[in-house]
């Protein structure tokens, strides 16, 4: 039985984004991810876009050991993404906390993942032949790779190039400065569910727990092989 809860915990992280009209979204994705803390206890990380720039931060340990009041506080903005891990690959170190933030061609970008990536390995040897470097061990940062290496079109597109190349389970939560994005392996191994706020935003969750912290109602789960947008013109 011990060997069963372990091999479970070893395939959990939580996933969290948040698309509001609050510029106090930081709290509300401290709660957030407060509520999904049983799916990973190592570090949590959090990132905000305030419309012009993506800001990060990341802890080792339980929510409320990572993020200090000062930390929410200056974390303003109306969307963001954030992240409790439990790892798979790489050391429990501060380096493979998540999200990822990250400049390219197109601009700042931030993401959380849960999941595996069974032929990550091809794929960071790919990447290292064709000059990209690496800063951590996760499967995280290959993601943000691929997705830079199409990076010469529309974000939405570029996920979708990164998709075919991706084998295994994944959620994602996506941001750049002013799309929250969710993304679903086509197998639909790793949950993601989708909120909407009583302020007209909406919630993107590795489950719907979550979701009742912010008084958000559950709309639907995110399709196997789905890329949810949330932006301006809504959720499309």
């Amino acid at each position: 039985m011990i060997w069963e809860k372990e091999d479970k915990m070893e395939e959990e992280c939580g996933v969290f984004g948040i698309y509001s009209h609050n510029e106090d979204v930081a709290q509300d994705l401290y709660y957030g991810l407060f509520a999904l803390q049983h799916r990973g206890q190592e570090s949590a990380g959090m990132a905000v876009s305030d419309g012009k720039k993506i800001r990060m931060h990341k802890g080792m340990g339980l929510v409320t050991e990572a993020f200090p009041q000062e930390a929410i506080d200056g974390l303003k903005g109306c969307m963001g993404v954030g992240h409790v891990r439990y790892s798979t690959t790489g050391a429990s170190i501060l380096q493979n906390a998540q999200p990822i933030v990250a400049s390219y061609l197109a601009g700042q970008i931030a993401l959380a993942h849960n999941g595996n990536i069974t032929n990550a390995g091809q794929i960071r040897k790919n990447l290292a032949n064709s000059g990209s470097v690496f800063q951590s061990s996760i499967d995280t940062e290959l993601i943000v790779n691929l997705i830079a290496k199409y990076g010469q079109t529309d974000i939405d597109e570029s996920l979708m190039k990164a998709m075919i190349d991706l084998k295994g389970s994944y959620a994602l939560v996506v941001m750049n400065k002013n799309k929250l994005i969710g993304v679903r392996d086509p197998y639909g191994i790793r949950p993601l569910c989708i909120g909407k706020l009583e302020s007209g935003g909406y919630v993107l969750s590795s489950e719907s727990c979550a979701l009742d912290t912010l008084g958000a109602s559950f709309v639907r789960d995110v399709e196997p092989g789905e890329i949810v947008v949330i932006d301006e013109n809504g959720l499309h």
